[in-house]
C-alpha cells in the first residue's frame, strides 16, 4: 500500500490561521508585534527570503521590518546594529538572514541576538537550552519535523529514529528533539559505514543532507515514516530530451513512497511548514518576553 502523503502545505495553512488569531488578540492586548530581518550585502537569495517573510508575517497581523546593511560591514557593526534591535523594546523578534559574506562568523553574529528575540530558534544559547530539554524557542526546522511525525500518526516513545544528517541547526537539533520526546535515536553522517545498515532498522526516518535523492528503497524498512528536509535544485532531461528544473529531496520520492507508511513530498512538505514554524515562534517570542516584564 503507497505511503500516506504528509502534506506540509496544507498543515501549515492551518498553523498560519492559528497564529493569525494568536497575533490579533496579542496586538489588541499588549501591543504590536514586530520582527525585524537584518541583511548584510546584496545576496539574491537572502533578499528573495525576506520578501517571503515580509508577506507571510503581513498576513498574520506581525509588521516586519528588513534592515539592510552594506557589505562591507565589519563583525563589530553587525554586532552594534543587533544590539540596538535586542535594546529596541518595540522589537519582539529577530532573523539574522544567511548567507553572511565570508569576513562574519554567522555563529558569533547569531550568539549575538537575546535568545528570547530569535525566532529562528538557532543562536547558539537556543541551541543550547534544547540540550536541557527547557528551549526558550526552537529552531524552526526541528519544530517542523516534530509536527510532521506527530501527523503522521507513529508513536515516538520507544521507537527507533535515525536521523541522517547532523548540522548544527538542522540536524543535530532534529536529533535533540527526538530524543526529549524519548525515541530512540541513531545520528548518521559524512563519517558513517554502510548507511543503509543503519537507515533500514529505523521506525522514523529524517534525512537532511543536501544531496538529491541520495536516500533510496534499500534505505528504507517497509512500514517507516520518512520526512526528507532536502530542497535541491536539479537540471534533468524529459521524455522529449529537453532539460526541465525540478527541485526534489534528499529522498526518492517514487521508490520510498511505495514502501513507505508515510512520507513528506518535496516541494510541499518540510518546507512550508517551517516558515509556518518560524510565524508560530514570533509569535511566542513576543509571549515569552512579555511573561518577563510582568
Amino acid at each position: 500500500m503507497p505511503a500516506a502523503i504528509l502534506d506540509g502545505a496544507a498543515y501549515a495553512a492551518e498553523i498560519r490561521t492559528e497564529v493569525t488569531r494568536q497575533v490579533a488578540w496579542f496586538n489588541a492586548h499588549h501591543g504590536t508585534i514586530k520582527l525585524c530581518a537584518v541583511l548584510v550585502g546584496s545576496d539574491a537569495g537572502g533578499r528573495l527570503y525576506a520578501e517571503s517573510q515580509r508577506k507571510l508575517s503581513v498576513q498574520v497581523g506581525v509588521q516586519y521590518e528588513l534592515v539592510e546593511l552594506p557589505e562591507a560591514t565589519t563583525q563589530t557593526e553587525l554586532l552594534a546594529a543587533i544590539d540596538r534591535l535586542n535594546a529596541d523594546a518595540r522589537v519582539t523578534g529577530i532573523i539574522l538572514q544567511l548567507p553572511l559574506p565570508p569576513h562574519i562568523d554567522p555563529a558569533t553574529a547569531q550568539y549575538g541576538i537575546d535568545p528570547y528575540k530569535d525566532v529562528e530558534g538557532v543562536s547558539p544559547a537556543n541551541i543550547g537550552w534544547l540540550f536541557y530539554d527547557n528551549p526558550i524557542i526552537v529552531p524552526c526546522t526541528a519544530l517542523a519535523v516534530a509536527e510532521l511525525i506527530g501527523r503522521s500518526g507513529v508513536v515516538v516513545r520507544g521507537a527507533h529514529a535515525v536521523v541522517v544528517g547532523q548540522s548544527r541547526v538542522v540536524g543535530r537539533p532534529i536529533t535533540m528533539a527526538l530524543l526529549t520526546q524519548m525515541a530512540t535515536v541513531t545520528g548518521c553522517h559524512a563519517a558513517t559505514q554502510d548507511l543503509a545498515a543503519y537507515t533500514r532498522r529505523a521506525d522514523i526516518l529524517v534525512v537532511a543532507i543536501g544531496q538529491p535523492r541520495a536516500i533510496g528503497v534499500d534505505h528504507v524498512r517497509p512500514g517507516a515514516v520518512v520526512i526528507d528536509v532536502g530542497i535541491n535544485r536539479v537540471v534533468e532531461h524529459d521524455a522529449q530530451d529537453q532539460e526541465v528544473r525540478r527541485t526534489v529531496g534528499d529522498v526518492d520520492f517514487g521508490s520510498v513512497a511505495q514502501i513507505a507508511r508515510a512520507i513528506t513530498p518535496v516541494p510541499g512538505g518540510v518546507g512550508p511548514l517551517t516558515v509556518a514554524m518560524l510565524l508560530r515562534n514570533t509569535a511566542e517570542a513576543a509571549r515569552k518576553q512579555l511573561q518577563r516584564r510582568v
